[in-house]
């Protein structure tokens, strides 16, 4: 027999990715520090203001640091025998460190000097359209069959039809997250999350389609992130001595919406029984779940706002962290209930696309919806 083929299968590189996840979590670790000092000196500071719940002036710009702990995760992957075949055959982790560096550069200028909504927007759709240019693009969804019954057929996306979906996701998931951040370790921590989450699938993927290297970016995608998530996290847990900003929150939404996006395309959609019909969703469904908090965030923002007769960007404290607040939780407890939700949602619906019995995954999602539900109602419960 001669020699395999490059992108053979090479099973699944489990400690490679773990390796490349750390090197990000501890560069990101060391450099924040450091990014720190040079906010302070730079002037970019978080003075508080009236919805503000920090009561001294942090730093921001951690996102600078994160994308140096994706940059460093990304150039060991390239050096990792196993790992690096896949850049050769894929554009899609250049093309995030490009649309990365695009809106962590959009976002700095944002911490230190203030953009207004409409160019920070200019620059998020901006960034999405580098992704698409260099190939992380939606080419297929997968829609009821119009039969009446549990069908689902795949609609082919044309090339204008991709760049919108993509260009669209992308910037929903970016201000999503963006959002959210509104407290200590907030969108630190549910990028971590959803990122470990989007890892978890893809490597379900990976494992579906026998280790093929040609598939390895999402996973690879996801892991850097989740790195980059836990080494600022020690950081900005609260009391936090440096806030993210928007350059690290919208690196997030952004490498999120990369990710999932590039795991949309290594479905196999060759069964199109009902049983799979999960499993066609499950790009879309891991992604909703994954920022189903922020999301659901975001959305009860735009309606409050709009009735009000105000922009759906102006700033309020009427979040769902700073209702948990108003009901008697603690910044940690409020931080921590939120990621039990998180984790519950977007494991949930992970384990749903890869786990056959459906039935132990509901029960277990149940019982982790109603752990949520009945620590977020403690202190209300305590003062009957």
């Amino acid at each position: 027999m001669g020699p395999l083929p490059p992108f053979a299968p090479q099973g699944l590189p489990i400690r490679e990715y773990l390796l490349v996840g750390l090197c990000a979590a501890v560069v990101t670790f060391l450099v924040t520090g450091i990014v720190r000092r040079l906010a302070i000196r730079a002037g970019a500071i978080a003075v508080p203001r009236g919805r503000d719940v920090h009561t001294v002036p942090i730093p921001r710009l951690g996102g600078v640091a994160m994308y140096i702990g994706v940059l460093a995760g990304v150039f060991v992957a390239s050096q990792l025998p196993v790992l690096r075949r896949a850049f050769d055959y894929s554009s899609e982790t250049r093309a995030v460190m490009v649309a990365g560096g695009l809106i962590v550069l959009v976002g700095a200028l944002d911490d230190r000097f203030g953009i207004d909504a409409l160019t920070k927007l200019a620059g998020q759709a901006t960034s999405a359209g580098v992704l698409v240019l260099l190939g992380v693009q939606w080419f297929v969804l997968p829609i009821p069959d119009g039969s009446g019954g549990s069908g689902w057929t795949l609609l082919i996306l044309d090339p204008n039809q991709g760049v919108v979906l993509t260009v669209f996701l992308c910037v929903v998931l970016v201000n999503a997250v963006n959002f959210v951040d509104g407290l200590d370790g907030l969108a630190a921590g549910i990028g971590l999350i959803a990122s470990a989450a989007v890892l978890a699938f893809s490597l379900g993927l990976l494992e579906q389609r026998g280790g093929d290297v040609t598939a390895y970016p999402p996973a690879l995608i996801a892991a850097v992130l989740a790195g980059a998530c836990a080494g600022f996290l020690p950081h900005n847990f609260q009391p936090a001595r440096i806030f993210m900003g928007d350059s690290g929150s919208m690196l997030i939404g952004l490498m999120l919406a990369a990710a999932t996006t590039s795991a949309s395309g290594r479905i196999t959609y060759a069964d199109s029984a009902p049983r799979n019909a999960l499993a066609l969703l499950a790009p879309i469904v891991v992604v909703a779940a994954v920022v189903l908090v922020p999301l659901l965030d975001l959305a009860l923002a735009v309606v409050r706002r709009t009735r009000a007769g105000r922009s759906p960007f102006a700033p309020d404290k009427m979040h769902l962290h700073h209702r948990l607040l108003e009901i008697g939780h603690s910044q940690r407890r409020a931080v921590l209930l939120i990621y039990l939700w998180a984790g519950v949602f977007a494991f949930g619906a992970v384990a749903l696309a890869l786990i056959t019995d459906v039935f132990l995954v509901v029960g277990v999602v149940a019982v982790g919806l109603l752990v949520a539900v009945l620590a977020s109602a403690i202190p209300r419960l305590r003062a009957r």
